[in-house]
């Protein structure tokens, strides 16, 4: 894995979360920015599609990711809903892969697992899991606190996986 910031994404059609953590020398993980990108119901579906593209790509531009962690989309009762969500999620992967980001996904089992120890975890266990990891002050938005536990699940799978990596002399 490149070291530098790493990008989580909550995806969204209506609200996606975003968060950038780092993680400096000492291992210590802690924010370099987190928000939510909200689209107007009122546009065309197009147009929103574009705007969470545009929007994602001017968040990459701002913190400079070395790669991007995406929260898998889960099945839903509603097909419309679960359809719009995949573009929505197909939107903002084009942004990161066009700037030239890599990609990883876990599925919100993973996240929870990860940040919470649990992986049928609230959401309200996760935003303050989040905040209590990243030494937040306050809560933040779920969809933003949602991203960041993606992104620290994102460190601490490729932690894992450094320590499993079989040293060749």
């Amino acid at each position: 894995m490149k070291d530098g910031p790493v990008l989580g994404i909550d995806p969204g059609s209506v609200a996606t979360g975003y968060g950038v953590i780092v993680t400096g020398s000492n291992g210590a993980v802690s924010v370099l920015g987190a928000g939510v990108i909200r689209t107007n119901t009122k546009r065309s579906f197009p147009e929103r599609l574009k705007h969470l593209y545009d929007s994602l790509c001017q968040v990459i531009c701002e913190y400079a990711p070395s790669c991007a962690a995406f929260e898998e989309v889960f099945v839903a009762r509603n097909a419309g809903a679960a359809l719009k969500l995949g573009h929505a999620r197909a939107a903002l992967i084009m942004a990161a892969i066009n700037k030239g980001l890599n990609i990883y996904e876990y599925s919100a089992l993973e996240v929870k697992r990860a940040v919470v120890g649990y992986g049928r975890a609230e959401k309200r266990q996760v935003q303050e899991m989040v905040s209590l990891i990243l030494g937040l002050d306050k809560l933040l938005p779920r969809d933003a606190s949602d991203a960041l536990a993606v992104a620290l699940c994102h460190v601490q799978s490729m932690k894992i996986n450094d320590l499993m990596k079989v040293q060749i002399p």
